[in-house]
């Protein structure tokens, strides 16, 4: 014991200690403004003691020192003392010295025990606990409710099932069970590992039923998604005279937020102002969640208004509904009511007001928004950040988002899928799959989101080899090959050119399948030319019960313009209000139009055009445009010209389309006057690149690069084409260069093409005979397609060509688009 008290002497304030407490206390008094009870002089009591372990129980060196007067004083085998030190010192977190008062005591009894394993719960050391638990066993020292409450909480945190059947029964030999609390949290137990029947069993059981064991168990069905259980058990509940505390509903509040029931959300708002909790802050606030969750902002606005009292969560509660369903402004003025208020905002309120500047792409709010956090002290929390990164990469700012990822010191998967899908969102598929490969190093576990990302990525690029890798990773991992995986590998390996493993992935969600996946296959087929294909999926689909919606209108529509089918088109369209009840929206029009104008039926486009029921957007003017220059119809692509650059002025694609619709004119005034136009506009265009996966590495290549480091042998080999294809007849097309040059540059230019730098690339790096896979991000020139027609006879292979409308399969001298793109 003397060990002891010389131990803890180390850290109580340098003052002279007295055999009783009053004048030791007295000394601490004199040096602060605390006035110590005036203890008499006789034998010190232990509530003495009590009471001022209570009173300085915040204060770590105040409680050194009353312990230093309990050791003095010889009172430490009082074991209700103790326990109370023990417990004072596991509030403070200080568990070495709670430790070392337990042990030090010869014979501890269960209040002591109880007091030691409440401190290794309270802080989460959730193992020392039900060790000192089963130790109590080993000891025979009897269990009470508060032993087994403790240990069978420490059994969910460290989510321990079999351990805490053991308490359970424990519990029961000993005759405890029917304490309310205990009860309680063995109802919680059973809930938490999805045992409903056993829990509701137990309940049934029990002899005395207190408003927390209703609570637990009305919870517990809440937190199974067994809502209408909840709703009948409250029912029951308040047909037994138990009167409902805030905890019942505030799980109630949870049924309404969970079913979307406008209905019943009333009928809780009603019980809650008849059982006089209008006053009741969390209830109310909880109330302003539910309203704003099944999109009745009115009522939340009018719940929030009418509280006598507000907190912050209150007011966080209130922005967030407000982001949630589209209100930013309102969310913003809201929080300018909070600041004006005087309570102090958190990063929680940051979070909803970055997520409003996000849907709306606000990029100088959310950068404001950002400062104010880093003045604030908020940038080291992770949902904040997460929620920043996301802000920029939807504004696409890239730069800012990796400079806020970069910064942060905590990253969870949240966070690096953020990431991903912003470079992915933002055309950086290349730099999303590098960051996966950091993810991985860093050992965190990817999710299902963050697995679609990286095959969209993989899409994007045209990257075979990448995406089977991550399709392997999803097998692996265990992902479940939901609506979700399936239909974004159906698209991956579409994209990648390998339309039979699409349709493997297709065949194998014959029991999930359902419109989308549908949808998803349609698509593949129209974008790689096979528009017969496509409607005999979409008969296939019919016939399997499956009722079309807009995006499989949309994506047969676009099938027929890519194949062809203007016929087939035209009923498609016809046919969606008149058969199917399915209301046109602009990309279906968009799409008519395509197609209409590459069949070269322009009064038809503008006729449609001038007769649509609402006012015509960019996309239906892009359609008809791209028509025009296809169809060199001068006049009419001028004129769309003038309309779109009304609608969408900064467009870059706008611009680029009528000055080449001027150059095909030869009008190299006009054509100079839109480049200027474009210069001082802050426009430029996109720059024409195709990608090759060659091994595991993807290469870039730009019109007329020399970067690549093989570049003297990619154009010695495409010069050694060049003589070839002259050789077998091949006349250059120099229609599709549009400058004001000579012919022989106009043919230097041609063969400096992207598309034609990646096939000589594939040609001098990957076996002979083998397929070669091009990805291009703008429209194949006539020239060029051309070329690769030749190439693929004369070297005898398959290219498989992407481009920004559709596929080419170039076999033995033909392409699978029958020149028709």
């Amino acid at each position: 014991m003397r060990s002891l008290f010389l131990f803890l002497h180390r850290f109580v304030p340098n003052t002279p200690f007295k055999l009783t407490p009053s004048s030791s206390f007295s000394a601490y008094a004199s040096s602060s403004s605390i006035k110590f009870p005036n203890f008499n002089q006789s034998q010190p009591k232990v509530q003495n003691f009590l009471s001022l372990l209570q009173r300085f129980s915040k204060n770590l060196i105040w409680v050194n020192s009353i312990h230093a007067q309990i050791i003095t004083n010889a009172l430490f085998t009082d074991q209700s003392l103790v326990s109370k030190l023990v417990r004072v010192y596991c509030d403070l977190g200080s568990l070495v010295y709670a430790r070392h008062v337990f042990d030090e005591c010869p014979h501890p009894k269960t209040i002591l025990y109880n007091a030691m394993i409440y401190g290794y719960l309270r802080n989460e050391r959730y193992n020392e606990a039900l060790e000192l638990f089963r130790f109590m066993g080993s000891c025979n020292v009897g269990v009470d409710s508060y032993t087994c409450n403790y240990a069978l909480k420490a059994c969910m945190g460290l989510s321990d099932y079999e351990t805490g059947v053991e308490v359970m029964k424990r519990a029961v030999d000993k005759g405890v069970e029917s304490n309310g609390f205990l009860g309680s949290s063995m109802i919680n137990f059973l809930m938490k590992f999805g045992n409903v029947d056993e829990a509701q069993r137990f309940f049934d059981r029990m002899p005395e039923r207190d408003v927390v064991c209703w609570n637990s168990m009305i919870g517990g069905y809440v937190q199974a998604g067994q809502f209408g259980k909840a709703f009948d058990l409250f029912h029951e509940m308040c047909n037994c005279g138990i009167r409902p505390s805030s905890v019942t509903m505030l799980s109630m509040i949870q049924v309404c937020i969970k079913t979307a029931d406008f209905k019943l959300a009333k009928c809780v708002h009603g019980s809650i102002v008849g059982l006089g909790m209008s006053n009741e802050v969390s209830v109310l606030t909880s109330l302003v969640d539910m309203y704003s969750n099944i999109g009745d902002v009115l009522s939340a606005c009018w719940v929030f208004e009418t509280m006598p009292k507000r907190n912050l969560v209150s007011w966080n509660v209130m922005i967030s509904g407000c982001v949630q369903n589209g209100m930013v402004h309102e969310s913003f003025a809201f929080f300018g009511r909070l600041v004006a208020s005087g309570v102090r905002f958190d990063s929680g309120t940051m979070v909803s007001l970055i997520q409003g500047c996000s849907q709306t792409a606000d990029l100088k709010g959310g950068k404001i928004l950002h400062c104010c956090s880093l003045r604030r002290g908020f940038e080291l929390n992770p949902i904040l950040s997460t929620a920043t990164v996301d802000l920029y990469s939807k504004c696409g700012a890239v730069k800012q988002a990796t400079f806020v990822f970069d910064r942060m010191e905590e990253r969870n998967v949240i966070t690096w899928t953020a990431m991903l899908v912003g470079l992915t969102q933002n055309g950086h598929a290349e730099e999303a799959l590098k960051l996966f490969c950091q993810m991985q190093k860093e050992g965190v576990a990817a999710n299902s989101v963050t697995l679609v990302s990286l095959v969209h990525s993989c899409a994007h690029l045209g990257s075979l080899k990448k995406g089977k890798s991550v399709h392997a990773h999803i097998i692996r991992q265990g992902h479940s090959f939901d609506i979700v995986n399936m239909t974004s590998l159906i698209d991956m390996y579409a994209k990648c050119g390998t339309i039979k493993y699409a349709e493997r992935i297709f065949n194998n969600g014959s029991i999930c399948r359902d419109v989308i996946l549908w949808n998803s296959m349609i698509t593949s087929y129209g974008i790689h030319g096979h528009g017969q294909q496509a409607l005999g999926m979409y008969r296939k689909m019919k016939e399997d019960g499956f009722e079309p919606n807009e995006t499989s209108f949309l994506s047969l529509l676009t099938a027929c313009s890519h194949s062809g089918l203007l016929e087939e088109g035209i009923k498609f369209f016809h046919s969606m209000e008149r058969n199917h009840n399915i209301r046109l929206t602009e990309k279906h029009y968009a799409s008519f139009v395509d197609l209409l104008s590459r069949a070269g039926r322009f009064e038809e486009a503008e006729a449609l055009i001038e007769q649509m029921p609402f006012k015509p957007g960019s996309s239906v003017f892009e359609a008809l445009l791209s028509g025009c220059q296809a169809h060199k119809n001068i006049e009419l692509g001028i004129k769309t010209a003038d309309r779109l650059l009304c609608i969408d002025s900064m467009n870059p694609s706008v611009y680029v389309i009528v000055s080449n619709i001027y150059a095909q004119a030869r009008r190299w005034d006009d054509v100079n006057y839109i480049r200027n136009l474009m210069r001082t506009s802050g426009l430029r265009k996109t720059p024409g690149c195709s990608l090759i996966e060659v091994g595991n590495q993807v290469h870039t290549f730009f019109a007329g690069d020399n970067s690549h480091p093989n570049w003297e042998e990619i154009y010695q080999h495409l010069e050694n084409i060049r003589v070839e294809v002259e050789a077998s007849g091949y006349i250059p097309n120099t229609s599709s260069v549009l400058r004001n040059v000579d012919e022989p540059m106009k043919i230097r230019l041609l063969w400096g093409h992207s598309e034609r730098l990646a096939i000589a690339f594939g040609l001098l790096s990957t076996p002979a005979g083998s397929l070669i896979r091009i990805t291009k991000n703008l429209r194949v020139c006539v020239d060029c397609h051309n070329v690769t027609k030749l190439i693929s006879k004369m070297m005898r292979r398959e290219l498989i060509v992407r481009d920004a409308n559709r596929f080419h399969h170039f076999v033995n001298g033909k392409c699978s688009c029958n020149d028709y793109w």
